[in-house]
């Protein structure tokens, strides 16, 4: 072919290429346009006069600025996020801001009125850039007390050039009377974020750049915060409290936020019990799930209902290959595309432990609090054949310390042996059978299977209905509590298991015909705004906002960014829950970027490879904003 001939022709194939690239770029734009009209649409607000006159009542006053010298830190506290909340201890908010934004001027009492000084830069940011840090500090779902004074908790974040909001919260183990059940603790910090937008020319700090972290039933709000920007579901509850849902120019406000840290989350409660049974349950044969036992059965029937929905979930690894589970000649559905990812993930932590890790190595492990509540037959375990939980380490061979500034709540540290080499550690993790097996020349493991680890590693400590205990006996019960009633039944699988299977469970020991009642009994219940228990639910599990299998989906402004960090050797919660919730959020087209990671030998934790919990927190920020 003579070079004139071929010209053309090379012409036409690069046209043809650039209109399919253009073509493929153009349909990309398009789905990302029609999820952002999409949820534009389902989260537009109203605003109306009465929000308007609500939100003049919150502004921040500007005089009552208080510093604190050794910090270097402007604050105020009993700043109020609600006209019409209950709880003096809980429901208001402290904002603590770097001095080196601030330009101060005496107000008398000890008081200060603030301007801002744009220029100035702390860390890299300035008063118009930092970013705002909101602990949740709530194990359990418990209530997060608000400040009364300085808090000394902010100390490292405003010297990395952030804002700092400690806003209290109601929740579970209160100390007053106000109603802390779903979705009121999650509605409080709602509440707070839309009254810092509210108060955006009176405070430093760019209110575009909110970022929450919690750990335990914190994690599961802080993911919450993530997954729930600006649902109209909670609207209800919001103007409940009189919220500021209005700015002061008629325009609506947002608690949508840009970032979510959650370090163990205890979440995804309509299928947190099913998930224990299958991933933990199945393999345990002591307490509840001694064989022979009614609860042992409904632990098995529970595992095969968890198949079925990860089944019509539709979550896909990074190739974009559908995560599925498959029946299996040994255990409940243990094989599959699903049941692989799992596995992977977790030769991943071991593997990163060895990498992490300097030897000779003393075996530690850290729990942090739960709050979860006492089990009556099962023991807490979890621990490796050592009697110990290694830890993943620095390289300096110090295990991360896992503290916590920003009281996080109280840390149970315990050491074990001492490892000369990492093959002396295998060595040991293999002490009551071969199921590890590590190549020295890489330093990298492969594991038998799931069922080893969860033997060696990861035994199940809570009874069957982890979550929903069968005599609502479980911190999650009250979390559903509705007026007579301090603690309520909401799985609704188990109450159709109970009611499907009462014939066979009948059949073997300790069952009662009043579980399935009960259940039945509860469910129907509505809180005090006349919400379902399946409606309350649905507003305290970030997975119905960010897969299609829910209707949730696309009904919120989901956060951008987000980290996720859980204990590997936690027996509080499925592994799966966390891994879901990492898997959602990669699929979720609002979202641009998840940092992700189980830690090898962390239990119940703000467990970290390596480092501190708080910096690399920090530096996690910093790097999804510069």
């Amino acid at each position: 072919m003579k070079l004139k001939q071929v010209l053309p022709l090379a012409g036409c194939l690069l046209a043809t290429t650039a209109l399919m690239s253009a073509c493929s770029q153009t349909k990309t734009t398009s789905k990302q346009t029609s999820t952002a009209a999409k949820v534009a649409k389902a989260t537009k607000q109203t605003v109306t006069k009465t929000d308007v006159t609500n939100a003049k009542k919150l502004l921040i006053n500007q005089h009552k600025w208080r510093y604190n010298a050794k910090h270097k830190v402007y604050y105020q506290v009993g700043i109020k996020y609600g006209t019409k909340t209950t709880s003096k201890t809980y429901e208001s908010m402290g904002i603590f801001i770097p001095a080196k934004y601030v330009t101060a001027k005496a107000s008398g009492n000890k008081t200060y009125r603030l301007t801002f000084n744009n220029k100035a830069k702390l860390k890299g940011y300035t008063a118009k850039t930092a970013p705002i840090v909101i602990p949740v500090n709530t194990p359990g779902y418990a209530a997060q007390a608000a400040p009364t004074g300085y808090d000394s908790s902010s100390a490292k974040y405003t010297k990395a050039g952030f804002i700092y909001v400690a806003a209290g919260c109601r929740g579970l183990s209160q100390t007053d009377k106000s109603n802390g059940s779903s979705p009121w603790g999650v509605t409080d910090l709602k509440s707070a974020v839309r009254t810092l937008r509210l108060n955006s020319s009176r405070i430093a700090g760019n209110t575009n750049r909110v970022f929450t972290f919690g750990h335990s039933g914190g994690g599961a709000q802080s993911a919450l915060m993530g997954a729930t920007g600006d649902s109209k579901k909670y609207t209800k509850y919001l103007k409940k409290i009189g919220a500021p849902l209005a700015t002061t120019a008629g325009k609506s406000t947002s608690d949508a936020i840009a970032g979510a840290m959650a370090w163990c989350p205890i979440t995804s409660l309509d299928t947190a019990n099913e998930a224990y049974e299958w991933n933990m349950g199945q393999y345990a044969t002591t307490g509840t799930r001694k064989s022979g036992t009614w609860t042992k059965a409904l632990s098995n029937d529970m595992a095969t209902q968890y198949a079925s929905y990860i089944n019509k979930l539709g979550l896909k690894d990074s190739n974009g290959q559908t995560l599925s589970l498959t029946k299996s000649s040994t255990g409940i559905y243990t094989t599959g595309t699903y049941a692989t990812y799992l596995k992977k993930k977790v030769e991943q932590s071991l593997n990163n432990f060895l990498k992490d890790t300097t030897f000779p190595y003393k075996a530690t492990s850290t729990e942090g609090p739960s709050g979860a509540a006492a089990q009556t037959g099962t023991k807490k375990s979890g621990s490796l054949p050592s009697g110990t939980k290694p830890s993943g380490t620095a390289k300096s061979g110090k295990m991360p310390s896992g503290s916590s500034g920003t009281a996080m709540g109280s840390q149970s540290t315990s050491s074990g042996k001492t490892y000369k080499t990492a093959k002396a550690y295998i060595k040991s993790l293999n002490k009551n059978g071969t199921w590890i097996t590590y190549n020295v020349k890489k330093n990298t493991a492969t594991i038998t299977s799931m069922k080893a680890f969860v033997k060696h590693c990861k035994t199940a400590s809570k009874d069957v209905g982890a979550f929903d205990g069968l005599t609502r006996q479980q911190t999650e019960n009250q979390l559903f509590a509705t007026s007579g009633s301090s603690a309520n039944h909401f799985d609704s699988t188990i109450s159709k298991l109970l009611k499907q299977n009462s014939a066979k469970y009948a059949k073997l020991k300790n069952y009662k015909a009043s579980y399935a009642k009960a259940y039945q009994k509860d469910l129907k219940k509505t809180d005090a705004l006349g919400s379902t228990m399946q409606q309350r639910l649905n507003l305290y599990n970030p997975m119905y906002y960010l897969t299609s299998y829910y209707d949730g989906y696309n009904t919120s402004k989901v956060a951008k960014y987000w980290r996720i960090r859980t204990g590997i050797n936690q027996s509080d919660t499925a592994l799966t829950v966390e891994t879901n919730l990492k898997l959602a959020l990669q699929q979720n087209k609002q979202v641009k970027s998840v940092d992700f990671a189980t830690v090898w030998g962390q239990g119940h934790t703000e467990a970290e490879r390596t480092g501190n919990n708080e910096t690399n927190f920090i530096k996690w920020v910093n790097r999804s904003l510069k």
